[in-house]
């Protein structure tokens, strides 16, 4: 699977560009599946926030970019239906756009409705991010984005990347995520990190890591 993690969306032409280079064509010619489940595990996510996200009505530019398709996946629904019925579903996608809200919800309902076990059959399909939906891939968020308790009672996540992402850095709704806050963050995260901006996305393509931004960013080795 071919990764772009944003903390914003496809924010800027950079961003854009990194997204059809790894589609390989144009997006006007790919099949999206919109993938909303992070919200419901935010206490700040509502009904009316997930309905933008798939309706292309959200602040992350990610659903209204001119898809061929798209189409609504709720993981939650997943493990009711049988692999049968929804896995064509995704194996037929281009891209799947994945919104944020708590990583480790998102984590969950991956790993109970069959999708995060089916992703390394997916080697073309690209995975699109917005903050939770990018830090999912990450081994750990750190307790600071921990708002959902998972069952194992950690912040660990997927791990399918080797590094953790600190997101929406100097964002002015979010007074919190200044870069000092940021190194706290990364000193207590335990591997290589990054602290990413709305206008940056960290991009993995066969193993390689590429940051693409026209904002501010920073690596912690």
């Amino acid at each position: 699977m071919k990764l772009l993690l944003t903390s914003g969306g496809v924010t800027n032409a950079s961003i854009h560009s990194a997204l059809t280079g790894l589609l390989g064509r144009p997006l006007v010619e790919c099949n999206a599946l919109c993938i909303p489940t992070a919200e419901y595990g935010h206490p700040m996510c509502t009904p009316a926030s997930a309905w933008r996200f798939v309706a292309g009505k959200s602040p992350a530019p990610m659903s209204d970019l001119g898809w061929k398709s798209v189409g609504l996946l709720e993981l939650t629904a997943l493990p009711s239906i049988g692999n049968e019925r929804w896995e064509p579903w995704v194996r037929e996608a281009n891209v799947l756009l994945v919104d944020g809200g708590d990583a480790c919800y998102l984590s969950h309902w991956m790993r109970q409705s069959g999708l995060a076990a089916l992703l390394p059959s997916l080697p073309n399909t690209v995975w699109v991010g917005v903050s939770a939906g990018s830090m999912v891939m990450t081994p750990r968020i750190g307790e600071d984005f921990v708002n959902w308790r998972s069952p194992n009672g950690n912040d660990r996540t997927l791990g399918i990347v080797d590094f953790s992402i600190f997101p929406h850095l100097s964002n002015e709704f979010m007074p919190e995520n200044t870069l000092a806050n940021a190194e706290r963050w990364a000193a207590g995260i335990g591997g290589p990190a990054y602290a990413i901006d709305d206008q940056t996305a960290i991009k993995v393509d066969s193993g390689t890591v590429e940051v693409v931004s026209e904002g501010s960013w920073k690596y912690f080795p």
